[in-house]
């Protein structure tokens, strides 16, 4: 019999790719996602991609009644945790919103799982809970600084929660950096409602022409060549990572209730990198222009890799001219599907 896992926010960009992973690792996912930023469409590309349906509700999980109704449809082995606002730039314009989706979300599931006996949970949590890291890469270990954004802020915090509940509750809190890419089929990807927040379905839609130009948030940064520096991960090797960590949960494997991993390639790329790497892999130009620079924006960050590669299990094995790739034909596939429909 498949282990069930609850997949918070399962139709979002990571969300959708996991709970494929899952699947392909033999979990039975269950699928929750209010479509705030998302669409129904995902569900149909991961019904392609596994072969059936997977139980999917469509609610906020900040409704304790409504997840109750979950744990009682199904004998849920372990949760992980996407669903949460994720715009550095929206959070520092609307930080209420921020702060009361994103914490509210979090203490509704667990409170859920405890009333429920499920213990075992995977946290979404994210290298903004840094700030701005006195050096790079950055370990585990490496103190948490101030958050640049109430993003930031609701991981942090998000982590206290999950730490001052690790009498009950067994944690792996996934710290990751920057996903990108799409699976390598087209049949997913990021698909941001209105205008994309992120670098690279910005980019993808400038070169597809639905937007006119792209900006790079600031070029006078002290970095090789004044864009900012992140360590951009591949969406596919991310979904793999989770995979991992509910294996560990499920077998009992962890060393502490509360454990922490950086989800990362270990190797930083500038924002025109990213640029450039797209142009060359993809032969085609990118429209952009040097803007200013962005509030709550980090100048570099990428991971140290060893903890989660000797412990986890895990590794990136999907460099940045497959993260390119991948979603320039993610790209093409949606421009492929608005014209049949």
């Amino acid at each position: 019999m498949r282990n069930k896992v609850l997949v918070t926010g399962g139709l979002g960009f990571i969300g959708s790719h996991t709970v494929v992973c899952l699947h392909e690792a033999g979990f039975e996912p269950i699928i929750v996602d209010n479509l705030s930023n998302s669409e129904i469409s995902a569900l149909q590309g991961i019904e392609e991609l596994i072969g059936y349906s997977p139980a999917f509700y469509q609610s906020d999980i900040s409704e304790f009644p409504f997840l109750s109704k979950i744990f009682e449809d199904h004998e849920i082995s372990a949760v992980i945790h996407f669903a949460a606002f994720k715009a550095v730039g929206e959070s520092v314009e609307f930080p209420l919103k921020y702060y009361k989706n994103n914490m509210g979300g979090l203490i509704t599931v667990l409170e859920t799982m405890k009333a429920y006996n499920v213990n075992s949970v995977v946290f979404s949590s994210s290298c903004t809970v840094y700030g701005e890291p006195n050096q790079v890469p950055v370990l585990e270990i490496t103190p948490m600084k101030e958050a640049e954004s109430p993003y930031g802020a609701t991981k942090q915090m998000g982590e206290r929660i999950l730490r001052d509940n690790a009498s009950w509750c067994n944690t792996q809190c996934l710290r990751y950096f920057n996903p990108i890419g799409a699976h390598p089929t087209g049949k997913i990807g990021e698909l941001p409602l209105g205008i994309p927040n992120n670098l690279i379905p910005y980019l993808t839609q400038t070169v597809a022409g639905i937007r006119k130009e792209l900006t790079v948030f600031g070029g006078d940064y002290d970095t090789t060549d004044g864009t900012c520096i992140r360590d951009y991960i591949h969406v596919m090797d991310l979904a793999e990572a989770h995979v991992k960590a509910v294996e560990r949960l499920i077998g009992n494997q962890q060393l502490g209730s509360f454990e922490v991993f950086n989800i990362g390639t270990g190797k930083g790329s500038s924002v025109l990198e990213v640029i450039n790497t797209f142009e060359e892999i993809n032969q085609i130009k990118v429209p952009y222009k040097i803007g200013p620079r962005r509030s709550g924006d980090v100048v570099k960050v990428w991971a140290e890799t060893n903890k989660v590669e000797n412990i986890l299990g895990w590794k990136a094995h999907r460099n940045l001219s497959n993260m390119m790739k991948d979603a320039w034909n993610w790209q093409l596939e949606l421009a492929k599907k608005t014209s049949n429909t």
